[in-house]
């Protein structure tokens, strides 16, 4: 296996723990927690790319499907998938995949980091949002209140941290995979 790709698959290891951490910092506010982990995601995206940024994802889900702890309040299990936070979790590979493909293709131009975020926010709602409407019964506009609006001004905050980081570990971690 050559250096370099073991090099991602370590990065898009140390992503999926973080995003692992990140669900460990959050707040039980209804059927869907606010959680730190979406900045992970975000920044998994920016700095990852699209393959490995969603690689980094689906081991995430991978590892919380087999049991282990990863999820939200140290939850882990299948039962995750079917329940309210289901279509959230799996807006987390779509959300990846799709920061870091905007991210690649306007690498050069900031503001394609900010639309690549803000995309990859809307593409965990995007999943999310109509999920929790399926599994709760509720009314859209209910929905919405329980499962998106909460959450738009702490997504925004971490939309802008997982900018800020990327921007400051991005030449790290370039010098990094350059080196042999």
């Amino acid at each position: 296996m050559p250096i370099e790709k073991l090099r991602w698959m370590v990065l898009a290891s140390l992503m999926a723990a973080l995003t692992a951490v990140g669900a460990y910092i959050h707040v039980p506010i209804g059927p869907v927690p606010m959680v730190l982990s979406t900045l992970f995601v975000l920044l998994a995206g920016l700095l990852l790319g699209s393959r490995w940024g969603m690689a980094s994802m689906s081991l995430y889900l991978l590892v919380g499907a087999i049991g282990i702890p990863v999820f939200a309040g140290g939850k882990g299990g299948l039962a995750h998938f079917l329940g309210p936070t289901g279509g959230y979790l799996f807006g987390f590979v779509l959300s990846a995949w799709i920061t870091g493909l905007i991210s690649e293709r306007l690498r050069h131009l900031w503001i394609g980091k900010i639309l690549a975020v803000i995309v990859g926010s809307l593409a965990i709602y995007s999943l999310g949002v109509p999920w929790l409407k399926m599994i709760t019964q509720m009314s859209w506009p209910k929905t919405l209140m329980v499962g998106m609006f909460p959450f738009l001004i702490g997504d925004a905050v971490k939309a802008s941290v997982a900018l800020i980081l990327a921007r400051a570990v991005r030449p790290i971690l370039q010098r990094q995979l350059q080196s042999s």
